[in-house]
């Protein structure tokens, strides 16, 4: 086991980068991964339909990305960028400006064509962030809705022409940041022939952050200090798990995210908890899965927790010969990138 960074390192060609999602969705690319065997097959997404059993639980995190950034004017008449970070009551928010420090203690942000939303700054946070107070007329949410744009990762530069794209077909409820990128590949067609084969597809929610994008800045990965994120396990929800686990049916994760929620609710008897909290979960080689037996998910950023994770679901090893033979056969990366089975 290396909890070195540079271990956790690769080459990765910039064209690589998916910039737009595939079309259709379930048309992306599959890298299909056989733990065991130590063997891998390209497929396409709507081939995981041959790889699903019947009794298997899907594990999705139907949590909803918000459009989370908003561009505003002080009263002088400079711009400035929010981008809105974690809710911290009904009207208050942790945020992120660009630029910064153009904007003092108790000075205002008008944003809209009508200034239909005011921001203002009531604190710096050690970290940067800062807290805003919005003020405005009717719902907060309907406002968001008109005003701000998906909080598109900055590694994609196209323009996103339609802001669902960055949103799963079967998104719920939350206040995400970032979306939980492997559920992007599903259709509801896809979804409809799933249920049909005879797997359970089971709700959670986790609000995925920013910091799902912060880079590891420690060269020792024990040092890193892993970010915060609230998820719910709903009472139903554990207990079609449970009784699955009993039965020795797998328990397939949909995304990084997912697991890191099942991951941190299980007890000292293996059984998982229905509830809310706060996460901060580090998952790295070592780790012992007690929930999770499959895993749909993107290829990561080099050098990143989450590629850490996948790292500890099978070998790092063989996990960085994966990845040099996405990068071969042009898979695309990151948000908008293709997706491997690993089972």
């Amino acid at each position: 086991m290396s909890t070195k960074l540079h271990d956790y390192d690769y080459h990765l060609p910039e064209e690589l980068i998916g910039q737009t999602p595939r079309e259709p969705r379930d048309h992306a690319k599959l890298l299909l991964v056989n733990r065991d065997t130590k063997t891998i097959e390209d497929k396409y997404f709507y081939d995981i339909l041959d790889y699903l059993q019947k009794g298997d639980v899907l594990v999705r995190n139907s949590t909803k990305v918000i459009p989370a950034r908003l561009y505003g004017q002080k009263e002088t008449g400079g711009i400035l960028e929010v981008l809105l970070v974690k809710r911290k009551d009904l009207d208050t928010w942790e945020c992120l400006l660009k630029p910064a420090k153009k904007l003092k203690l108790g000075q205002k942000i008008y944003i809209g064509p009508n200034s239909e939303l005011v921001a203002e700054l009531l604190e710096i946070q050690e970290d940067g962030n800062r807290i805003l107070k919005f003020s405005y007329e009717g719902s907060f949410e309907e406002n968001l809705d008109r005003l701000g744009t998906m909080p598109l990762p900055p590694y994609i530069v196209e323009k996103l022409e339609d802001q669902e794209m960055y949103q799963t077909v079967y998104a719920k409820r939350g206040e995400s940041v970032a979306a939980p990128t492997a559920g992007l590949h599903f259709t509801e067609e896809l979804l409809q022939k799933i249920q049909e084969k005879g797997i359970e597809i089971v709700d959670i929610y986790l609000e995925v952050g920013l910091g799902t994008f912060r880079p590891v800045q420690t060269e020792d990965v024990l040092d890193h200090k892993m970010h915060e994120e609230l998820f719910e396990i709903p009472e139903e929800a554990a207990q079609k798990i449970n009784q699955a686990k009993a039965e020795g049916r797998r328990i397939i994760s949909v995304g990084t995210t997912t697991t890191r929620a099942l991951e941190s609710s299980v007890d000292e008897n293996g059984i998982l908890l229905a509830q809310k909290k706060n996460t901060g979960i580090f998952i790295y080689p070592g780790y012992q899965f007690q929930i999770v037996d499959a895993l749909i998910t993107n290829f990561h950023l080099p050098k990143s927790t989450l590629l850490m994770l996948v790292s500890a679901f099978s070998e790092r090893e063989f996990i960085l010969e994966i990845y040099q033979h996405a990068v071969e056969e042009k898979y695309h990366f990151f948000s908008f990138g293709d997706a491997m089975f690993i089972y």
